[in-house]
């Protein structure tokens, strides 16, 4: 809780005193990013992991602190405004991590991020090909770490698809990117399901699907 409150302290100063053009500083901001999401990636708040009890009184006490910087997460990325550019796709990995936690209003809120940059960056560039690069990467990372699971897949695909087709450019790429990713996700999570199966045909076919 204690750092919880730093933390947000540290955040009221950069939009303060470091958000406007004049006086942006981008490794403060990333600092901050890095910080925020190793505080609700920590293991001492991942809450599923606790028994019913303990989980009960933590929440209790404290809420579910990583909801509360999650919020604050999301507020202070749209915040960025032009400057958002700066932090794609380096920004990409960390915010992915912080939407596979299972939490689902915590993922309601933070995956539409991912479409934030996906338009920031076909703005700047004309495609999101960086985006999509990266995220693919970084998927495959995750889910091999044992993150990831079925209801994230489907409000990553319904979220997304969402926002992609009110949008009149991203409309068709978007959805296509969309589809591409859920795929992988799908075939990544089969892949990690599989992986311990005695079978070594339904491991190779796996593989394979994966590749």
């Amino acid at each position: 809780r204690v750092f919880l409150r730093a933390i947000n302290q540290y955040a009221d100063m950069l939009n303060k005193k470091f958000l406007d053009q004049a006086n942006f500083e981008l490794q403060l901001w990333n600092n901050y990013f890095h910080l925020a999401v190793a505080f609700l990636t920590q293991e001492s708040l991942q809450l599923e992991n606790f028994s019913s009890a303990k989980r009960a009184k933590i929440l209790n006490k404290y809420g579910d602190m990583r909801r509360q910087i999650g919020f604050e997460i999301r507020d202070m990325w749209y915040n960025l405004g032009q400057h958002k550019i700066k932090f794609i796709p380096e920004m990409v990995g960390p915010i992915l991590e912080m939407t596979l936690i299972p939490e689902t209003e915590l993922r309601k809120a933070t995956i539409p991020i991912f479409f934030d940059m996906m338009q920031c960056e076909s703005h700047y560039t004309g495609s999101f090909q960086r985006f999509e690069n990266e995220i693919i990467t970084k998927l495959d990372h995750e889910v091999e770490g044992g993150r990831g699971d079925e209801q994230y897949k489907v409000l990553f695909d319904k979220i997304l698809l969402e926002h992609c087709r009110k949008h009149k450019y991203l409309a068709k790429s978007g959805e296509t990117f969309v589809k591409l990713v859920v795929r992988l996700m799908e075939r990544l999570l089969d892949y990690r399901t599989i992986m311990h199966d005695e079978n070594k045909e339904n491991r190779m076919s796996c593989t394979v699907n994966v590749l």
